[in-house]
C-alpha cells in the first residue's frame, strides 16, 4: 500500500492529503436546505448534507491529489446515519481512484485492536464468504497501549496490503503534556518514533514501510529529528494551514529522495469557499477547494524541492 501511495504522489506531484472533516457550519445553505427538505432536520438529514458536501469536493479534486483523510468523529456524531455517510465517502473516493486514510486513531488490547483493524482495513468471514467493513487503505493508530495494540494492525496490513500511521508527535498545543516528557534523557515522542521504525521492519515495501507516523507540522525541529529516527517511515503531517503550519516548515519532514511525507489540510481546503481569498467562487465549494489545493501544492513544493 505504501508503494501505491508513493506512486499516486509522484503522479500528481502533490504530497498532499485532503482532510474530509466536514462540520455543518462549513456546508453551504443550498446543500443543507436540500438535505433537510428531503430527509428532515434530523441526523439522517445532517449526515446526507455531509455526504453531498464531500461529493462536490471529491468531484473537483480527485485528479489533483493522491489521497483523502476522512475523520470518523465528524460522522460518528450523527450515529449510524453518519457512519453510513462515512462509508459512502470512502467508497466514492475509491471509485475516483483516491487513496483513503481513515483517521480513526484506534488502539486497544490485542483482541480489540485486531477487531478494529479488521473492521477498518480488513475483512470478516461469515459462512465461508468474506466481507469488508469500512475498507480504508490506511488507518491512524494510537500506540499508547504499546505493541499489543499496534501489532494486530500490522498483521492485517501484511495480510490485506494496507497501511497505518502511528501517532508520534501530534500538532495540538497540549501534545507536550505527555509526548515531550523526558524518559531516559529523551522525550517520549522519540521513543515512540524508534518503536515505529522497529515495527515497520516487518512490513517493508522497497525503501519505505507500510507502518508510518503522524508528526505535526507545528513542530518542524521535532519533525526533522524524527525523520532521522524513522528513515523508513512515511510521515503523515497534520497541522498545515489553519493550525499554523506552512510550507517552509516542512523540508525536514522529507527525505533526500523528495519523498517520505504527505501533508494534510482539512479546513484550509474543504472550507476554502468561506475564506475571503477564494470569495470569487462564492459557494462553489469544489472549485474553491481545487484552487486551495493548487496554492498548497505550490507552497509545499517550492519549499521542499
Amino acid at each position: 500500500m505504501i508503494q501505491k501511495l508513493i506512486s499516486a504522489i509522484q503522479k500528481t506531484d502533490a504530497p498532499i492529503v485532503v482532510g474530509l472533516d466536514p462540520k455543518l457550519s462549513m456546508i453551504p445553505d443550498r446543500i443543507k436546505d436540500k438535505s433537510f427538505k428531503e430527509l428532515g432536520k434530523t441526523p439522517l438529514g445532517a449526515a446526507d448534507a455531509l455526504w453531498q458536501f464531500n461529493k462536490e469536493i471529491i468531484d473537483t479534486i480527485y485528479d489533483v491529489v493522491p489521497a483523502v483523510k476522512p475523520q470518523i468523529a465528524m460522522y460518528e456524531q450523527f450515529g449510524i446515519e453518519g457512519l453510513i455517510s462515512f462509508k459512502k465517502t470512502v467508497d466514492y473516493c475509491h471509485e475516483k481512484g483516491l487513496i483513503v486514510i481513515g483517521d480513526i486513531k484506534r488502539g486497544d488490547i490485542g483482541s480489540t485492536s485486531e477487531s478494529y483493524a479488521i473492521g477498518h482495513l480488513g475483512s470478516v468471514t461469515i459462512d465461508s464468504e468474506r466481507f469488508s467493513g469500512f475498507n480504508e487503505d490506511f488507518a491512524t493508530v494510537n500506540p499508547y497501549l504499546g505493541s499489543d495494540g499496534v501489532k494486530p494492525f500490522i498483521d492485517v496490513c501484511n495480510s490485506e496490503d494496507k497501511g497505518i500511521f502511528v501517532l508520534v508527535k501530534t500538532s495540538n498545543p497540549s501534545s507536550g503534556e505527555f509526548q515531550d516528557r523526558l524518559i531516559d534523557g529523551k522525550p517520549l515522542y522519540e521513543h515512540v518514533g524508534a518503536k515505529v521504525e522497529e515495527w515497520g521492519q516487518s512490513s517493508m515495501e522497497g525503501d519505505y514501510s507500510n507502518v508510518g507516523a503522524v508528526v505535526g507540522a507545528t513542530y518542524p525541529e521535532m519533525g526533522a529529528k524524527l525523520r532521522s529516527i524513522m528513515p523508513h517511515a512515511f510521515i503523515l503531517v497534520p497541522g498545515y494551514g489553519a493550525q499554523g503550519g506552512k510550507g517552509s516548515d516542512l523540508k525536514g519532514f522529507f527525505n533526500k529522495d523528495g519523498l517520505g511525507a504527505i501533508v494534510n489540510s482539512s479546513r484550509g481546503i474543504i472550507a476554502a469557499w468561506q475564506n475571503d481569498k477564494y470569495s470569487k467562487f462564492s459557494d462553489n465549494v469544489g472549485e474553491a477547494a481545487r484552487q486551495a489545493v493548487f496554492d498548497m501544492k505550490e507552497d509545499i513544493n517550492s519549499a521542499v524541492k
